[in-house]
């Protein structure tokens, strides 16, 4: 059974004459009644009654026509689903993000995609740098928000803002009641770090400003969860890390674990958060960076306890 043989029927049955039936089809009479014929030795049943007087449909027409609408009908729907996928205006676009991004990237772009693309769904997962690279290799997601420029060459990317490092402490440490602390203060502290594989830009941007301050890092603990990280502060004597974002979130809290965050200076841990994505990204995922893009530019979170200028 052909679809085109189903259509010819259907205007048949609409029109009830062949000669209309044919013209609204850009059909001669001829090539419509052989498509008419050939559905019927296909069905083994007569559909349409014709005499020189008029054109009816038989009970076996009348019975067909309904399933024969439903199938066009389907098939319709089906046409333009993919067409609306393949121009990024329907489906889902898979988004891996971090702390940073979900508070000052994805608010407004979701809004903007709401907006203009309510038909396209964005599914989110919160995950540190490493694994959403992973899983962008993978074609788990089409759009990583991660820290630092991709080292791959294959590999797109835009830089969307700046994000400051902090560190963590307990309410009983000495830097609680500190706004800012120089670099160079954490030789011989005891501090909590995480695997450079995890999340290498930041990883790097601390040891980077441990470097230039001629710190050696005392790393004593190596925790890949940063809700553990805020748990150990709180109960031990340890400096842990954390962006400025979450260290606001955290803060924020009433009661509960509540580490506190005090900003570092001379100089300051800056990291760049980058949208990154594969050359071959779907048509969603390129009208998600396109709203992104027209959502931007983004403002870098900041704790505003010390001058990032003067170090005061």
């Amino acid at each position: 059974m052909e679809f085109r043989h189903l259509v010819s029927f259907l205007a048949i049955s609409e029109e009830l004459h062949f000669g209309r039936a044919a013209a609204r089809l850009h059909l001669t009479q001829p090539s419509l009644s052989q498509q008419l014929k050939r559905l019927e030795r296909t069905l083994g049943v007569q559909l349409v009654a014709r005499s020189s007087h008029d054109v009816r449909l038989t009970p076996a027409g009348r019975a067909f026509e309904p399933e024969a609408r439903a199938i066009v009908a389907q098939m319709a729907k089906a046409t333009n689903s993919v067409r609306e996928l393949a121009a990024g205006r329907t489906g889902t676009v898979n988004v891996g993000y971090n702390f940073p991004a979900g508070q000052h990237i994805l608010p407004a772009t979701l809004a903007r995609m709401h907006a203009d693309l309510p038909d396209v769904s964005v599914a989110l997962a919160e995950r540190r740098t490493g694994p959403q690279l992973a899983a962008l290799a993978e074609g788990a997601i089409d759009v990583a928000l991660v820290y630092g420029r991709p080292v791959h060459p294959e590999l797109r990317y835009r830089r969307l803002l700046q994000v400051p490092m902090v560190a963590v402490v307990g309410a009983g440490h000495r830097w609680a009641g500190r706004p800012g602390v120089p670099f160079a203060e954490l030789a011989r502290q005891p501090c909590i770090m995480f695997a450079r594989d995890q999340s290498p830009g930041m990883y790097d941007v601390i040891h980077s400003a441990a470097e230039k301050s001629g710190v050696a890092m005392n790393v004593t603990h190596v925790v890949d969860d940063p809700g553990a990280t805020a748990i150990l502060v709180s109960v031990k004597s340890l400096i842990g890390f954390a962006s400025a974002s979450r260290a606001m979130y955290v803060g924020s809290f009433v009661g509960g674990v509540r580490p506190i965050p005090v900003q570092l200076y001379d100089p300051v841990p800056n990291v760049d958060l980058y949208a990154v994505w594969r050359p071959d990204i779907t048509a969603l995922g390129e009208a998600f960076l396109d709203r992104m893009e027209a959502a931007g530019p983004f403002q870098s979170p900041s704790l505003g306890l010390v001058d990032s200028h003067s170090g005061r």
